[in-house]
């Protein structure tokens, strides 16, 4: 029997009446707190021109986030690396991995993070990037390897070997990770239908590497904990007002819970929001626990890492406690 290792995914998320500086604020003491409870890492995500995430310059809240810490592992969950030259990236983790190391994960992401225009925005040539995504990732390693000695050398940064991740929510990812050798971690948390298919073909087609011996799998989940399984449906009821605007287009701040959702969505988008979110643990201990074991069995996975939408942040920490909890009881045969 083994634990398996559980994790945090925060995007620095601004509630209705809040503003960006709070919802960073309040992710590092989320970080300081989930340490304490002895989650694995915390993973921020890049995303654009969404006011209700402030987490689009990564790398700098990265360096907020491991300065408030000691232990717990720091990274990106992910950066969108079309968006950006890999040698910037790899000065820019070079740097937290020399002020903070051991401590530092660079998980990699092709999708944009943002709609089409800011994506031109941010790149006007993202697209051709895009093809480019498995050459980046090889040309990102060669900065951060000891290996390095070419003209272009990434200081700081070589000599790190930072561990990198493919992160993904299509089995296009899959068969990438497995070739590369690399760690991989799924977006199930918003992107649930291909989970099962991407890990099948990430097992089967793993190559190890110098990183790497064995196929390594995260799957991300959402994760609402409360003392009873009614107080954690009335607060989901924040997140599923997110996701419809996710589906919809419309990127408002995180909303406080109502007591009938139907009243505030649309039949029309209640399937696809059930769908969206069909890993989701939302319950009392005992609830969240028989399900959880249940995916844990089903999916064979090596690591959770948890989303959190949760609009009063004394009710997000809680929901972490008792999630560490749930996680310290059950084990798993390995």
């Amino acid at each position: 029997m083994h634990m398996i290792p559980y994790s945090v995914l925060d995007l620095a998320v601004v509630t209705e009446e809040s503003n960006p500086k709070e919802a960073i604020e309040r992710s590092r003491e989320l970080a300081v707190h989930v340490e304490e409870l002895g989650y694995n890492r915390f993973w921020m995500a890049e995303h654009h021109n969404m006011e209700h995430i402030a987490s689009s310059a990564t790398s700098v809240l990265l360096g907020h986030m491991a300065e408030a810490t000691s232990k717990i592992r720091i990274g990106s969950g992910g950066i969108m690396l079309p968006n950006h030259s890999p040698y910037i990236i790899a000065e820019h983790f070079g740097t937290l991995a020399t002020m903070y190391p051991g401590r530092i994960d660079l998980g990699l992401g092709r999708a944009p993070g943002t709609d089409q225009v800011t994506a031109h925005a941010i790149r006007p040539n993202r697209m051709q990037e895009v093809y480019n995504f498995p050459d980046n990732v090889a040309q990102l390693q060669k900065y951060l390897s000891k290996e390095n000695k070419g003209k272009v050398r990434a200081f700081p940064g070589e000599g790190t070997e930072i561990p990198i991740w493919i992160l993904g929510s299509s089995t296009d990812s899959a068969h990438l990770a497995a070739k590369l050798g690399l760690p991989y971690a799924f977006a199930s948390h918003f992107a649930p239908q291909q989970l099962m298919d991407a890990i099948r073909i990430y097992r089967q087609e793993f190559q190890p590497s110098k990183q790497l011996d064995e196929p390594y799998v995260m799957a991300g989940i959402n994760v609402i904990a409360a003392d009873t399984t009614e107080q954690a449906e009335y607060l989901s009821t924040s997140t599923k007002q997110l996701f419809v605007g996710v589906i919809t287009g419309e990127r408002n701040p995180l909303p406080p819970p109502v007591d009938d959702i139907s009243e505030v969505i649309p039949i029309q988008h209640q399937m696809a929001l059930n769908q969206m979110l069909a890993y989701s643990f939302v319950g009392d201990k005992t609830q969240i626990s028989e399900t959880l074991i249940g995916f844990l069995k089903e999916t064979g996975v090596d690591e959770l890492i948890t989303a959190s939408y949760i609009f009063d942040h004394k009710q997000r920490l809680k929901s972490h406690r008792l999630f560490a909890e749930i996680m310290q009881e059950i084990s798993i045969p390995a």
